[in-house]
């Protein structure tokens, strides 16, 4: 994987840049539509290149480890192939999964072993087997096992949970160095800051993962219930620290408020299921606000959804022909606006870089946050 960072904003730290991977160029900064199982909810992938724009999506260890397995991706020659998505693939680690199983999961020095959620059978996953499964499931970046801390936790707790996401850390590198990947083509690993809300623990945590040098750095542990400005905060003192000439992603955020605000804090890459989730119960983002498809305003609104979007769907379905199908409880209604919302994703971070390129992204930005946030 090659990161070439092209333009710095004159008046924040927003970044505008290209990574390279063997399935294709990401241009930065980038959203990544959630595929969880190995599937964007609601959407096929042929919508997610021509109508959303989607550059690359994010498949998940756990799930994909548990169902279909691993020797069924294994055959079909990885996700990619299995799944017919022939762009760029990220897979996080499972540990924000694992260790959201709270009742059901044993945090070890060795591991986690947990029960599945679809049958209770056991399981351990170490910093190892999960670059093994990472390996099999062949996706262009893959995650380090890290302990995502719930908020709130007492410092204490923080502290030894850093301190045993970085004893990991290290198992995983050691591990990912010394196997191959198992297509033809080569993964880039991507270690993961943690140390919960308190600024000297995200600053030991972020020191220890530029320290590895890898080809890409994540942040991780935020957007779990803190205040958003605790969350900017702590993304500030991180990307004062980790390399500039690497990508930085913010894992897990978020609203496009919050996605902004992390742009102009340095952040390139995001991922969310927001847009995909509340756009199935009818919510869509636009840039003038948020609608809530199911309210009697929209039921004789005739206009279409957002005539100055390039969707085609945004151009051709009227908002009361939406809000008819959320009515009636159409499958159709769900498809539509989760096509619109990540096209609305897509949009965002596609302008927020047209922007940066030609320094005018503190302005945009501004105007932007004053719409964003109001219901319609």
């Amino acid at each position: 994987m090659k990161f070439y960072l092209e333009k710095v904003d004159e008046k924040s730290s927003a970044r505008a840049g290209r990574i390279e991977t063997a399935h294709g160029v990401i241009e930065t900064p980038i959203f990544m539509p959630v595929g969880t199982v190995g599937s964007v909810k609601g959407i096929h992938f042929r919508e997610l290149d021509n109508d959303v724009g989607a550059q690359i999506i994010l498949g998940n260890t756990y799930h994909l480890y548990l169902r279909p397995g691993l020797e069924v991706i294994r055959q079909a020659g990885g996700l990619h192939r299995f799944i017919g998505w022939e762009k760029p693939i990220l897979t996080d680690s499972g540990g924000y999964q694992v260790f959201s199983l709270a009742e059901m999961r044993k945090i070890k020095e060795e591991g986690v072993q947990f029960a599945s959620h679809i049958d209770g059978s056991k399981h351990l996953f170490t910093p190892e087997s999960v670059v093994d499964i990472q390996r099999v499931i062949g996706a262009d970046i893959i995650m380090a096992f890290d302990e995502c801390p719930p908020y709130p936790c007492d410092y204490k707790y923080a502290k030894k949970s850093m301190e045993l996401t970085h004893r990991w850390l290290d198992r995983g590198i050691m591990h990912f160095k010394s196997s191959e990947p198992l297509y033809g083509f080569e993964q880039s690993f991507f270690p993961i800051v943690q140390g919960s809300v308190y600024k000297d623990l995200r600053q030991q945590s972020a020191e220890k993962i530029a320290s590895t040098e890898m080809d890409g750095n994540a942040i991780g542990g935020l957007s779990v219930g803190e205040p958003a400005e605790l969350m900017y905060e702590m993304i500030e003192i991180v990307n004062s620290i980790l390399p500039v000439n690497k990508p930085r992603y913010l894992m897990g955020v978020g609203t496009p408020a919050n996605i902004l605000e992390a742009i102009a804090l340095g952040v390139d890459m995001f991922d969310c299921v927001l847009p995909t989730r509340n756009g199935r119960n009818g919510m869509l983002f636009t840039p003038y606000g948020i609608m809530n498809m199911r309210n009697e305003k929209w039921k004789k609104d005739f206009r279409p959804i957002d005539e100055n979007s390039d969707c085609y769907i945004d151009r051709v379905c009227s908002r009361a022909y939406l809000r008819h199908l959320f009515v009636a409880k159409e499958m159709l209604a769900a498809q539509i606006a989760t096509i619109h919302n990540l096209h609305f994703y897509l949009w965002l971070v596609k302008e927020a870089r047209k922007n940066i390129i030609n320094n005018t992204f503190a302005s945009w930005k501004k105007n932007m946050l004053l719409n964003l946030t109001k219901r319609l």
